[in-house]
């Protein structure tokens, strides 16, 4: 087949390419800065790196402590989760020229495919490390990210590396994201969500998704989303049960760990590193040197971000705590969380936070809810209920991170309004056996 220039750099964009047929080569290369689209001062980013086990140990400096090639790593994580080689991913993406499939992730650089690998229907996303990984670290992020299995989230099923860019797999779910199912710029006066239990339904799940993330993996990792906005959810109908997407890419990519962060900030200085790439038989081995620029870099979303992560680009489980309350502020509102409306007698653009409209809604009581509810569910819902919701979404948006619940604490409470829900959806349901005529009499 032949390979454009572009599909070469989009599969290979740092490392030397060789020929299946010929011995390894090595040849050294400086990884560029990533740009990516950011709220905050831009900074550099750091590849994951690797080393082989059949080459020799360099001088020291480098932080590697386990040198091993991917096809070791394959063999020596428990409960395989897939290692693909390059190649498959780019013969089912054929060579990344196919159709990339609509992304909810922020990054320029997170391209999306639909794909078919291992007789399995598959969506890959391609991202860059945001920093250096020591490769029994990697190893073990893996292993305890492709183990974890819930139902409320897309499961990760395995991992290509390339360059300084990770392939991420995941199982692919037939479903539209929740942006699309509250907001239909077709026609804004439609929504799929029309009942107030559909609604209870997807926050139930989501909030039972986020305490599995935070709380029970039953791993000794502290996984942070760091993803959490309405685009990455997708509702499954007709049941209405939502899944969240990107689970592990933070861990994968190298995008928390405050400690890290700081530590590799410390360090100006260039660190040579070497990379193992298989690709088919043969494989091309490739110095590669860090960055000297201590700066930080991180991703985020308007109107999903915590306050403490605009200000030090660290995301914690708090910041995804904050995250989920907007979306629950969206999903009660149908709201956008923030919007601009131009002002014609100042000429300029006014901003309006979900956060605030809730805030004023809330301090009315029961009527400033039904005012503020979304008018699509036609003022059927609990009000009490909503209320509730309502003020549990507005602890989690907290402007101190301290004073913002658990994800446990959380999916406790929503549990009980869902049930509260559920009451009284049947109480107000037609009763059966009563049939209903629309005929002229």
């Amino acid at each position: 087949m032949c390979k454009t220039k572009m599909a070469v750099n989009a599969s290979e964009p740092t490392s030397s390419r060789t020929r299946p047929s010929q011995p390894p080569r090595t040849s050294s290369s400086r990884l560029s800065q990533s740009q990516t689209p950011s709220t905050s001062n831009p900074t550099t980013s750091a590849a994951y790196t690797s080393t082989s086990s059949h080459t020799k140990a360099t001088s020291s400096g480098t932080s590697i402590s386990s040198r091993t090639s991917l096809s070791s790593l394959r063999e020596s994580i428990s409960e395989n989760p897939h290692i693909y080689d390059i190649t498959e991913i780019r013969a089912a993406t054929n060579n990344f020229l196919a159709k990339r499939y609509p992304s909810s992730s922020s990054a320029s650089s997170a391209a999306c495919w639909r794909c078919n690998l291992r007789g399995r229907d598959t969506v890959v996303f391609q991202r860059k490390f945001r920093r250096k990984f020591q490769t029994a670290q990697l190893k073990e992020r893996l292993s305890i990210i492709c183990r974890s299995n819930h139902m409320s989230i897309i499961k990760l099923l395995g991992v290509s590396i390339s360059g300084d860019h990770i392939y991420l797999v995941y199982e692919f779910k037939e479903g539209s994201n929740l942006v699309e199912c509250l907001r239909n710029p077709r026609n804004p006066s439609f929504t799929v969500l029309s009942t107030w239990i559909s609604r209870m339904q997807i926050a139930t799940d989501l909030a039972h998704g986020l305490d599995y993330v935070h709380n029970n993996t039953g791993l000794n990792l502290s996984i942070v989303h760091n993803h959490i906005k309405s685009s990455s959810i997708i509702v499954i109908e007709p049941s209405f049960n939502a899944k969240i997407c990107h689970f592990g890419t933070a861990q994968l990519c190298g995008e928390t760990d405050e400690n890290e962060t700081r530590e590799i900030g410390s360090l100006k200085r260039e660190t040579e590193i070497e990379e193992i790439i298989e690709e088919g038989k043969g494989a091309s081995s490739s110095k590669l040197k860090r960055s000297d620029s201590g700066e930080m870099q991180f991703e985020g979303v308007r109107g999903y971000m915590s306050p403490e992560f605009r200000s030090s680009g660290v995301a914690t489980q708090k910041s995804d705590v904050f995250a989920f309350g907007v979306v629950i502020l969206e999903l009660l509102s149908g709201e956008e969380p923030l919007k601009y409306r131009y002002d014609k007698k100042t000429g300029d653009f006014l901003r309006t936070s979900v956060i605030d409209t809730a805030a004023a809604a809330a301090a009315e009581g029961r009527e400033g809810v039904r005012r503020w509810i979304d008018r699509r569910l036609n003022d059927s819902f609990p009000v009490d209920v909503a209320l509730k919701l309502l003020r549990l979404a507005l602890d989690c948006v907290h402007v101190d991170p301290d004073k913002r619940p658990d994800m446990g604490r959380v999916a406790g409470k929503i549990s009980k309004l869902y049930l509260d829900s559920r009451i009284w959806s049947d109480n107000v349901q037609i009763p059966k056996g009563i049939s209903v005529s629309l005929a002229p009499r």
